[in-house]
């Protein structure tokens, strides 16, 4: 099977992370996102094991869904256009740029295979 590459320019499981902890009730905004998402990579029969993981911290990213179904589905791009860019401002308010800059940095070395660890990260971001 050709594996597909998926080009991670900021590392969503880090926003996610850091997101929850700041902000629990974020949950209640993103879970049913997800889980409807991931109801339509059944029904569009999504195979997540089509694109090729660098790191095993990116096992399970919803990124890999994402993409296929922007792939497969006119209805998931649709609806992607017109939740996405508010989903992505709500998350910019709770987080400061620093962390969104940390979670850009994770994703850079993930894409080169390289497993880093979240202390290596807060170094890199205190130079």
């Amino acid at each position: 099977m050709n594996r597909k590459n998926a080009i991670c320019n900021i590392c969503t499981i880090r926003l996610v992370e850091m997101v929850y902890q700041r902000a629990p009730w974020f949950r209640l905004v993103r879970e049913p996102l997800k889980y409807s998402m991931r109801w339509m990579a059944v029904v569009y029969r999504v195979n997540p094991g089509e694109y090729d993981v660098r790191t095993p911290s990116c096992y399970g990213c919803m990124r890999f869904y994402k993409l296929a179904l922007k792939e497969k589905s006119g209805l998931f791009r649709f609806l992607n256009a017109l939740v996405n860019p508010h989903f992505d401002a709500l998350m910019e308010r709770i987080l400061t740029s620093e962390e969104v800059h940390l979670a850009e940095t994770y994703a850079r070395a993930a894409m080169l295979g390289e497993q880093v660890e979240q202390s290596q990260l807060e170094k890199e971001m205190n130079k």
